[in-house]
């Protein structure tokens, strides 16, 4: 069976072609589409159901979660509504709001050019972002999904490395936001940058990552990791107003959305 050329999304969250094709073709190609999807996820399900935890079904699961950019719809990926029981400081609750999704694409100047060499080992098939605000609108978060061209072993060695080399506090690696023009966003730049978090998984071809700041447009001279912002008892300025909870919390509920499109076995608590 042949695939046709997926679809992609646009600034406004709707599904747009990646090149041009006559309409009988593009319903074909849906049909195929959903066809290959049932057929793949069908044969994941059917192996965790016989209890089949070898590495074929492990390599099933992987290859599936890569292929969830272009065959999943936006909504399910980034939700209009995020609700975060528990998510901000002191366990208080958060609803998060989408404003924006970014048009996909490659990773071409996504990311500054530090963090770009750090990701580089892995590749980048596909980036797909969306911000979002609280439901006071006082802070923005952009939250992204990097699928990558990489193996389980790349991935694997990525993730190692972030560990080792703590790469995850470093400040010359935050990621970028995406501001989006006529929304409450509009002002989220590199400057603006206050709370960030990068976890990249070693079951699925992704990165996952969310940067956060204030809505009015304030910069930050100190931004601070969400794992540290998030600590009892600090008292930074994006510690104090809860950004590493938006971060950290946004990032966690988009990988949780990201897990159960692909199923069981790769989901995991967070």
């Amino acid at each position: 069976m042949s695939f046709g050329e997926p679809e992609g999304y646009d600034g406004y969250a709707r599904p747009r072609a990646l090149g041009g094709r006559r309409r009988p073709q593009a319903v074909a190609a849906g049909v195929c589409l959903v066809l290959g999807l049932g057929l793949v996820t069908g044969a994941v399900t059917g192996s965790w159901l016989a209890g089949d935890s070898g590495d074929d079904g492990a390599r099933s699961a992987f290859t599936a979660a890569g292929d969830l950019w272009h065959s999943v719809p936006v909504d399910q990926l980034f939700p209009p509504t995020v609700q975060g029981r528990g998510a901000g400081p002191g366990g208080a609750d958060r609803t998060w709001i989408r404003v924006a999704v970014a048009p996909d694409g490659d990773c071409a100047g996504a990311f500054d050019p530090l963090l770009a060499k750090v990701l580089d080992p892995v590749g980048c098939t596909r980036l797909l972002r969306a911000t979002y605000t609280d439901a006071t609108q006082s802070h923005v978060t952009t939250v992204g999904l990097l699928f990558a061209k990489a193996d389980a072993a790349a991935m694997t060695a990525l993730a190692g490395r972030f560990e080792k080399e703590d790469l995850g506090r470093r400040t010359d690696l935050m990621p970028l936001p995406y501001a989006a023009k006529d929304t409450v966003a509009a002002g989220f730049g590199a400057p603006q940058r206050a709370s960030w978090t990068v976890s990249v998984l070693t079951d699925a071809p992704v990165v996952v990552y969310a940067v956060s700041g204030w809505a009015d447009g304030r910069t930050v001279d100190e931004p601070e990791p969400a794992e540290e912002a998030m600590e009892t008892g600090a008292g930074s300025a994006p510690a104090q107003a809860g950004l590493g909870h938006e971060a950290q919390g946004l990032a966690d509920r988009v990988e949780r959305a990201l897990r159960k499109n692909v199923g069981p076995a790769t989901e995991h608590p967070s």
